[in-house]
Parts: C-alpha cells; sequence; structure tokens
C-alpha cells in the first residue's frame, strides 16, 4: 500500500497570507519568536545532547467509536494524529516508570 492515494483531494482551506508574510522584517520575526512563552532559546550544549529521533511507523486498524465522539475530533485536521496523541498520553500517564 505504500505509496498509494485515495484519490481524494483535501477539503482544508488555505489560511496562510503568504504576502504579509513576505513583508515581515528579520527584525519582526526575532521579535516574534522572543514574545512566545513557549520558545525556548538553544545553545551547543543542547546540540551536543540533541538525538535525532524518528516517527514511528502507523499500523492500520479498526476500532470502533462512539459516533459523538468521532465527530467531535473530526471537526479538527489531523484528527486521528489528536487521537493517538490523546491514546498515547494515556498510555504514558498509566505506565509505571
Amino acid at each position: 500500500m505504500k505509496g498509494v492515494t485515495s484519490g481524494k483531494k483535501s477539503k482544508a482551506k488555505a489560511q496562510t497570507d503568504w504576502t504579509r508574510l513576505r513583508r515581515i522584517t528579520q527584525s519582526q520575526i526575532r521579535k516574534g519568536i522572543l514574545s512566545d512563552p513557549d520558545i525556548h532559546p538553544t545553545d551547543e550544549k543542547f546540540w551536543k545532547q540533541a538525538k535525532v529521533v524518528l516517527p514511528r511507523r502507523k499500523q492500520v486498524v479498526t476500532i470502533r467509536l462512539d459516533a459523538d465522539l468521532l465527530e467531535w475530533f473530526r471537526q479538527q485536521q489531523g484528527y486521528q494524529t489528536r487521537i493517538n496523541a490523546v491514546l498515547r498520553a494515556y498510555m504514558n500517564a498509566n505506565t509505571a516508570v
């Protein structure tokens, strides 16, 4: 199945304002980065200890979910990835370290 596509086109609407992005200066980009509370600067020590972590291969499964639950997840783009993340968080929280 590798390389096989469904033939369906994404219904996602492009939301990037490329014209606006092309006008942003380097200093505006830097200011935006520094004002983001989730951004943490990196240094030489960080990169020396960094490891390449490849994503795990996904496996196709069939699972039965409540209709309202699936409908709620499907309202968001990337819902299958989100379901995977929720299940992983549950697994991590319930695994003895």
